[in-house]
């Protein structure tokens, strides 16, 4: 069995790099507007246009106004297609299209099949030229948005996480959730969201992104004879990096059976000389919480660890457990932190995890629509260069590196608790050891 799961790993990365030798990826201006085309030999075409600034965009008060504003763009029909009328109308094509937000960020994106391609970008347009805002839609969406609030609140994990980025960049962008909350959503009119879309959605914060089977003179003439003729606008606000260079953490009291934890480090730009080796370190210090907090001890079901480099302008490390015993738990884990300050990693450790993400990163690039979404976010993220160039990046990644980014990014953990309030004190929350520099593992820079 391991033999054969080993052979259909390699042939869907054989069969993925040969879609890479075909592909080829261009940027482009069209009028103003800023275009990243790949050329993918397959009969599904993607599009995604990236609105930048997300939570730059909107005050504390307004948290969910990008969220709130694209989705009811993209659900609420165009200003010549009433709501039914264009869904039956995308329905009858098997076309998608949708739109999502994030920290950094919002998407109107498209999918649909080759043969429809001149239609479904018709409709792709038409929903971001000219939404219909209908006052119908608007009441429907903001009930259904205010229900996954509260449910989001409701649940642990999320109300944890939640809960986190508030405590940690309090005063900063990311306080905000970019879903909103019940309050929050309840305020916002349409005219707020008509309004924010008019202000936002324009050329200077955008670019798109299409990957697909195309003629990229007809693409450019498509792209000329409509969203060039997108309002010019301005350019998002651009937030100082937050270093977490201080301590901070909270209690959050809710009498639950399970106490959650996150704590929370700073962390490199994923554009850095320090962002790849990040993205391999944590996830090795993943497993070994697995190891260490799951099977030796039994003190959680999934504990783990990462680099979230999705958040686009202050990317930062992440710990987490949800456990019946946090105080032990937290002991492990900044144990297992303070281990590898001063002895770093094995490797075979980093042999095993270059050839797991190089795995993973192939599998998950087998869809058209991973495919755009990976060079829109990289743009974001420094350049989409580097969602064509992961091979390289990965396979540069050196014993020294990773033992230099998690010494480098480790000493502050700000802490962030839900559960049982009487379970925990402000002493149990424990910092990594402070290493000598002559009693550290070896480092290169």
């Amino acid at each position: 069995m391991k033999k054969s799961i080993k052979i259909n790993c390699a042939l869907i990365i054989s069969m993925i790099w040969g879609m890479s030798v075909f592909a080829q990826t261009q940027e482009f201006d069209v009028k103003g507007l800023k275009v990243i085309y790949k050329a993918v030999p397959k009969q599904i075409v993607s599009a995604r246009l990236f609105v930048q600034g997300g939570t730059a965009n909107y005050p504390l008060e307004q948290s969910g106004i990008e969220d709130f504003a694209f989705r009811l763009a993209v659900t609420g029909g165009t200003t010549s297609m009433d709501k039914l009328t264009f869904s039956t109308a995308l329905e009858q094509m098997g076309t998608t299209i949708s739109a999502g937000t994030a920290y950094d960020y919002g998407q109107i994106s498209m999918k649909c099949v080759k043969q429809n391609w001149d239609a479904s970008w018709t409709l792709f347009v038409e929903t971001i030229l000219h939404p219909a805002f209908d006052e119908q839609q608007y009441q429907l969406l903001q009930d259904q948005l205010i229900a996954e609030a509260k449910q989001n609140e409701s649940d642990p994990d999320e109300s944890l996480i939640q809960a986190a980025m508030a405590n940690v960049f309090a005063g900063k962008n990311y306080e905000k959730n970019p879903s909103g909350h019940a309050e929050s959503l309840a305020q916002l009119s349409l005219e707020d969201l008509k309004k924010y879309y008019t202000q936002t959605v324009g050329k200077e914060r955008s670019f798109l992104v299409i990957v697909g089977d195309l003629d990229v003179n007809a693409l450019k003439k498509k792209i000329a004879a409509s969203l060039s003729k997108l309002p010019k606008g301005t350019m998002p606000p651009v937030e100082d990096r937050n270093m977490l260079g201080e301590i901070s953490n909270k209690i959050k009291d809710r009498d639950i059976a399970t106490n959650y934890m996150a704590g929370i480090m700073s962390a490199p730009t994923l554009a850095s000389e320090d962002g790849t080796a990040m993205m391999i370190a944590m996830s090795i210090l993943s497993e070994r919480y697995f190891v260490e907090l799951r099977t030796k001890r039994s003190l959680s079901y999934a504990p783990y660890a990462y680099y979230d480099n999705g958040k686009v302008t202050n990317p930062f490390n992440l710990i987490y457990i949800s456990t019946t015993d946090p105080k032990q738990s937290i002991q492990v884990m900044v144990d297992e932190i303070s281990k590898l300050k001063k002895e770093g990693f094995s490797e075979k450790e980093l042999k095993n995890k270059k050839q797991k993400y190089l795995t993973q990163f192939y599998m998950g690039q087998e869809t058209l629509d991973s495919q755009s979404q990976s060079l829109g976010t990289n743009e974001l993220k420094g350049g989409w260069e580097m969602a064509e160039n992961f091979t390289e990046r990965v396979n540069a990644v050196t014993l020294e590196d990773i033992n230099r980014v998690i010494d480098k990014y480790s000493d502050i953990i700000s802490w962030t608790y839900l559960g049982k309030a009487d379970m925990v004190s402000e002493e149990d929350f424990l910092q990594p050891s402070k290493v000598p520099a002559d009693a550290k593992v070896e480092s290169t820079k």
